[in-house]
C-alpha cells in the first residue's frame, strides 16, 4: 500500500515542477498584474505633494455615473455583436469557396489571407485613403452614381461603421484559415453519404457541416471576443475615438485615461471592469457551450 502512494506523490510532485514555469509566468504577467490594478482602483489619484488615499469604491462610483462610460460600453456592445458574427460568417463562406476543387486555389486563399499579413497600421492607413472625403475611393466609386461626398470618419452617424468595415476585412482572412484547416478533416464520405440519401446541400451544411466544424466555431469566437475588446491600432489612426466619442471602445479609452488624462485609479476601475466582463464570458463559455461542441 506504501508503495503505490509513493509513487503517486512523486508523480504529482514531477507534475507540479512541470507546472512551475507556467505558474511563474501566469503569476508574473496576469494574477499579480491583476491583484494590483484591483488596489490601485480603490485608491485616489495621487501626487508628488498629496498621495494616494484608501477612497474605497468612490472610483466605481464615479465610473458608473459618467455618461461617457456608458457610451463607450455601448460602443463595444454594438462593434461586439455586429463584428463577431459577421467576420465569422465571412470566414465561413470564404473556407467553404477556398476549399472547393478549383483551378487558381491557391491565388484564392492568398487573396483572402493577405488582409491579415498586413500590419494593422499598414491597414488603417490604407482604409484612411478610402475613407478620405471627395478624394477617397469609397467617395469616388460614389460620384459615379451621383452622390455627394461622406465623412465617413468624421460624423458620428458613420465612425463606429467605417472601423467595423476595417476590423472585419481584417480578420476574416484569419478566422478562415481556422474553418480550412478544419474543412480538410471532414471526410468527403460524409457528403457522398448524405447525396445517397436524398439530403440537400443545405440540409447537409446544417446537419452534418456545422456540428463538426463546432469546436472549431468556439475556438474562433473565444478569438473574436477577445479581439473585440483589444482594438487600439485602428482608433489611432482612423478615428482617435472621435467624434464626440462616437467611435471610442473599452481599451482605447483606458489608455486614453491612463496615459493622455494620467488618472491611473480611473484606468484601473475600467480595466477591472473589463477583466469582470471577459471572466463572466469565459464561464459562460466553458461552462454552457463547450457541452454543446463534440470533438469526436
Amino acid at each position: 500500500m506504501a508503495e503505490p502512494l509513493r509513487v503517486l506523490r512523486k508523480e504529482w510532485v514531477f507534475a507540479y515542477l512541470l507546472l512551475t514555469p507556467l505558474f511563474v509566468l501566469l503569476s508574473v504577467f496576469a494574477f499579480i498584474p491583476a491583484l494590483h490594478t484591483f488596489w490601485s482602483s480603490l485608491l485616489s489619484k495621487g501626487t508628488a505633494r498629496r498621495p494616494a488615499q484608501f477612497v474605497g469604491m468612490d472610483n466605481y462610483d464615479a465610473m458608473l455615473a459618467d455618461p461617457t462610460f456608458w457610451l463607450v460600453l455601448k460602443n463595444n456592445l454594438w462593434y461586439a455583436a455586429i463584428v463577431i458574427p459577421v467576420s465569422m460568417a465571412l470566414a465561413l463562406l470564404m473556407a467553404l469557396w477556398a476549399n472547393r476543387a478549383m483551378s487558381m486555389r491557391a491565388w484564392v486563399r492568398c487573396a483572402y489571407f493577405t488582409p491579415t499579413m498586413l500590419p494593422m497600421i499598414a491597414a488603417a492607413n490604407l482604409w484612411l485613403f478610402f475613407y478620405t472625403p471627395d478624394l477617397g475611393l469609397l467617395d469616388q466609386i460614389a460620384k459615379l452614381f451621383g452622390a455627394g461626398a461622406t465623412n465617413w470618419l468624421g460624423q458620428p452617424q458613420t465612425a463606429l461603421g467605417a472601423v467595423m468595415v476595417v476590423t472585419i476585412w481584417k480578420e476574416a482572412g484569419f478566422f478562415m484559415i481556422f474553418y480550412l484547416a478544419a474543412l480538410q478533416t471532414i471526410p468527403p464520405e460524409l457528403r457522398d453519404a448524405a447525396r445517397l440519401e436524398g439530403a440537400t446541400r443545405w440540409q447537409y451544411g446544417r446537419r452534418v457541416l456545422l456540428p463538426l466544424l463546432a469546436p472549431t466555431t468556439l475556438f474562433i469566437l473565444i478569438n473574436a471576443l477577445i479581439n473585440s475588446v483589444k482594438l487600439v491600432d485602428h482608433l489611432f489612426i482612423l478615428t482617435k475615438g472621435g467624434p464626440n466619442n462616437a467611435s471610442k471602445l473599452m481599451l482605447y479609452w483606458i489608455w486614453e485615461t491612463a496615459f493622455a488624462y494620467m488618472d491611473t485609479p480611473s484606468a484601473a476601475v475600467l480595466t477591472v471592469v473589463l477583466l469582470l466582463g471577459l471572466g463572466a464570458v469565459a464561464i459562460f463559455q466553458f461552462r454552457y457551450a463547450e457541452r454543446r461542441v463534440h470533438y469526436q
